[in-house]
């Protein structure tokens, strides 16, 4: 049974998170091109996290916490259509969010992401709540957790996983919420793209990147409801399977 943090009166709440997992999912609101809403990331991370959870559900004990929908986007903000958090700012909001939850008797918590500029920030934020707190912290984005699964689904074939607002994020919202996706999609063979060669080691960030793709990495119309049910099919299990995981792992380190 999916068990929602914020349907729990206050003791049910402490003995829930002290037996199992807390999934967090953690989002963002910004533009995702002409065709699909600023809510893209949260509605998508929301639906898998709602599966995932209540698959792993029947095997250990997991709480949905509330989804967090805004995210560090600042990158996005020139297009309009964004609420961004500076990333002093998310880093404080997530911090505070995994000191609430370990005052309220959380022990393992899993923040399951669904937006890429988010990724690095949830990493340290995890890392330092775990430095302070007898505490098991992962922080990952879904299509990580599912890397493998979606290859073998075919996703890399198709699109960059998770690109954005191209092909993978676009077949994905037409499995979840098709009455939100333009009935038009824009159609393009590449996104301009500067030469990598010299650079493969590091993370490059380019001014006016964005702004020269029109705000999405690839071509939506190879997206399809059909694709998008199959990598959510591929999804779901394997969050679920992390979900698993880190309920089992001891809270004590080895040694």
């Amino acid at each position: 049974m999916l068990v929602r943090f914020d349907e729990l009166d206050r003791a049910t709440c402490r003995r829930q998170l002290a037996d199992g997992v807390v999934l967090l999912p953690v989002a963002a609101t910004e533009q995702h091109g002409p065709h699909l809403p600023v809510g893209t990331d949260r509605m998508l991370v929301e639906a898998v996290a709602q599966a995932a959870a209540a698959r792993a559900a029947a095997t250990v004990p997991v709480v949905l916490a509330p989804t967090l929908p805004f995210g560090s986007s600042p990158h996005h903000l020139p297009f309009g259509g964004t609420l961004s958090l500076a990333t002093a700012g998310y880093l404080q909001v997530i911090g505070d969010l995994l000191e609430s939850l370990v005052q309220s008797g959380a022990r393992r918590v899993l923040i399951l992401n669904g937006h890429g500029g988010n990724t690095e920030l949830l990493q340290v934020a995890v890392r330092d709540a775990a430095l302070r707190h007898t505490l098991l912290a992962a922080a990952a984005p879904y299509w990580t957790i599912a890397w493998d699964a979606l290859a073998a689904a075919g996703a890399h074939a198709v699109a960059p996983v998770p690109g954005h607002a191209g092909a993978f994020e676009t077949a994905l919202m037409l499995a979840v919420a098709p009455q939100l996706v333009a009935a038009t999609l824009p159609q393009r063979d590449d996104a301009p793209a500067g030469d990598p060669r010299g650079v493969e080691a590091l993370r490059v960030a380019r001014s006016g990147w964005w702004q020269a793709i029109d705000g999405y990495t690839d071509s939506p119309a190879r997206a399809s409801a059909a694709l998008g049910a199959r990598w959510l099919a591929a999804i779901v299990p394997a969050v679920a399977d992390a979900c698993v995981a880190l309920a089992r792992q001891p809270l004590d380190a080895p040694g």
